[in-house]
């Protein structure tokens, strides 16, 4: 069963998430000597990025050995507003010590099939020899429709079995997209959804008591295979 956490302000979510952040980072450096997390977009992870800034915060990760990916990026350049890894950016990595070449952002100004093909081929030699990505944490947002990362209701990029990462064209704008597939989101070792808004209560009550709608949300077919 999931482990369902409710706070009382928008404000206190981010700033748990931040910390929970900061505590799996903590963690896997000292299992394994590193830390990978898949970033998400939205204004519930700006929130926590911008607490991630925050030098108190800031100071207790080892940044060098942390690497940054994302679970899905829109078609657009990264100075371009809809970026997710422009989000991130702004919010939080001008503010910390993380050296550029740890930082793997999907270059979605390549168009989505070129820039799906890229980023894959930039996972598969991170993780060489793994059969799936294994990362540390997974930081996901869930739509109203259900769709989670850029794995939209009927999409046949919840069909993929083989790849990681999928080009898909989203039902709203930007309609180009990167997403990571449901194979690599469910090998994570955690996976954080960060929902916030009255708008999302419902939805969210139906992925978590399991509509058995796997095809009209996505969210509910996110599964940890070996983490939670």
């Amino acid at each position: 069963m999931p482990d369902v956490r409710v706070y009382p302000t928008p404000e206190a979510l981010a700033m748990a998430a931040a910390e929970r952040f900061v505590a799996l980072a903590g963690a896997a450096i000292a299992e394994h000597g590193r830390f990978c997390a898949a970033l998400s977009g939205g204004e519930t992870p700006r929130a926590t990025y911008a607490c991630l800034a925050q030098p108190e915060l800031a100071a207790r990760v080892e940044w060098p050995r942390v690497y940054l990916f994302w679970s899905d990026e829109r078609g657009v350049p990264p100075d371009h507003p809809e970026s997710n890894y422009g989000l991130a950016r702004a919010a939080w990595l001008e503010h910390v010590p993380i050296p550029a070449a740890n930082v793997c952002r999907v270059c979605g100004e390549h168009g989505a099939i070129q820039a799906a093909a890229e980023y894959e081929a930039r996972l598969r030699t991170f993780f060489a020899g793994e059969p799936r990505p294994r990362l540390d944490l997974v930081l996901l947002g869930l739509g109203e429709d259900g769709h989670t990362a850029s794995l939209f209701p009927g999409s046949l990029a919840l069909q993929e079995r083989d790849h990681w990462v999928a080009a898909v064209s989203a039902p709203k704008p930007p309609p180009e997209r990167v997403t990571l597939t449901l194979p690599a989101i469910n090998a994570a070792a955690h996976i954080l959804f960060l929902v916030s808004g009255a708008g999302k209560a419902d939805i969210l009550r139906q992925v978590l008591q399991g509509s058995r709608q796997p095809e009209a949300l996505p969210a509910e077919r996110v599964a940890p295979t070996a983490g939670d």
